[in-house]
């Protein structure tokens, strides 16, 4: 039975880690690689064990370690055609980076069936996972979007957890210091998801069978962890759906040692 374990989750930097204690994939590596390294041992795993990193997209916090890890370790890269392109254009991969593209069709990894969906962000092409293990059980990461599009329903509809975007409170965000054009980027259809919009979402998932939620990506200026859970447990209990007997959820922080077991 495979374990999730939200290593780094936030604007300063993503990286999951989903497996068995023998065997496992990274999502993303947007922290250093000794950073990595050492979140993997603080959760009783070896960067021996990570077989395939799969990568969302181009941007820092979700790359920032993945040309050291991924060579140091000798460690195989995946992510979409457009994603390498954008790596290389910004030298954050080299030749000795073992990387190649995973389409929409997806792909067999160990006993992992790996099947990638668009996202909406401002990247080059980014992908989100539906990772589904051998028991038949699905695992979505569905970050860095700007709005939940018709395909994403679609991949997430009937996963058994879903890592969603929570990314900042409306209000905090109009409010706080960020300049206008961060803010109108943020908040377009290429930005990041709301908590009232990740909360909306969540009650179709749970009528389509979703029982674990790991909120995701929380900005650390224009939100609050409380803030978050609060207003996506609120949409699920107008709807009557309750907490530990419809669905179970939790929030990834930007260091997060706790391994969520299905």
């Amino acid at each position: 039975m495979p374990r999730l374990y939200p290593l780094f989750s936030g604007s300063s930097g993503n990286c999951y880690y989903i497996g068995s204690a023998e065997s496992g994939i990274l999502i993303d590596a947007g922290r250093s690689a000794k950073q990595i390294e050492n979140a993997l041992s603080e959760n009783g795993l070896s960067i021996k064990n990570v077989k395939s990193i799969f990568v969302t997209h181009e941007h820092t916090d979700h790359v920032q370690g993945l040309r050291v890890l991924s060579t140091r370790h000798k460690i195989k890269v995946y992510a979409s055609g457009g994603t390498i392109e954008a790596l290389k254009e910004k030298n954050l991969i080299n030749d000795k980076v073992d990387i190649a593209p995973i389409t929409l069709d997806g792909m067999e990894i160990d006993d992992m069936k790996m099947k990638p969906f668009r996202i909406s962000h401002d990247c080059a092409e980014g992908f989100g996972y539906v990772v589904e293990s051998s028991d038949g059980r699905k695992t979505a990461f569905a970050t860095d979007t700007g709005y939940i599009t018709d395909s994403m329903s679609e991949a997430l509809y009937g996963c058994d957890t879903v890592v969603i975007e929570s990314n900042h409170d409306v209000r905090m965000l109009q409010n706080g210091d960020y300049p206008y054009i961060l803010k109108k980027r943020i908040l377009s259809d290429i930005g990041h998801l709301s908590n009232d919009t990740c909360a909306e979402k969540l009650v179709g998932l749970v009528k389509s069978g979703t029982t674990r939620f790991v909120l995701a990506h929380l900005s650390r200026e224009n939100n609050i962890p409380y803030l978050a859970k609060q207003t996506a447990i609120c949409a699920l209990s107008e709807n009557k759906m309750k907490q530990n007997i419809d669905f179970m959820l939790t929030v990834a922080a930007e260091k997060d040692n706790a391994a969520l077991i299905y």
